[in-house]
């Protein structure tokens, strides 16, 4: 894998990462049980450090990490404000909206492993990909049990 397609899947991550960022920010300004503010402002932090981390895997490449998230990242944030401002059950909506972006982040973090990344880098991408799987598995969780809660 030459080094401008190993900065492009880095880069890919990195929007992914910021996507996350942002978006679980926004969820924790709309969200109202504290328990998910703190999780989503918890989960933004990390989206950050690992831009970071890959931020700095570009640069060492000889590349330029990227800046911003991308175009879906952007409408999904809004449609996560948007949502949460015409349901009944805003928690669970966000809940349901940080599911779905989990599921984009899970998927490119399986195409970025799909790739032949030099062993260094690919341990760093695995690494964070498990924070990525675990992220999706406590979100699902939760929005499960917001889902009960509502039907109870």
């Amino acid at each position: 894998m030459n080094n401008e397609a190993i900065i492009d899947t880095l880069n890919d991550l990195i929007e992914t990462c910021h996507d996350g960022a942002y978006g679980f920010e926004q969820s924790a300004q709309y969200a109202t049980a504290s328990e998910l503010k703190n999780l989503f402002r918890m989960r933004a932090g990390e989206c950050r450090q690992a831009a970071a981390e890959l931020a700095a895997l570009v640069t060492a490449q000889g590349g330029t990490p990227d800046q911003g998230g991308t175009v879906s990242g952007a409408l999904h944030r809004g449609w996560v404000s948007v949502r949460s401002a015409v349901t009944g059950n805003e928690d669970l909506a966000i809940l349901d909206e940080c599911e779905k972006g989990e599921d984009t982040a899970k998927a490119r973090y399986r195409r970025a492993l799909s790739e032949p990344l030099p062993d260094a880098i690919r341990a760093v991408v695995n690494r964070q990909n498990l924070g990525v799987l675990h992220n999706h598995d406590e979100i699902k969780a939760l929005r499960n049990r917001y889902r009960a809660q509502v039907r109870a």
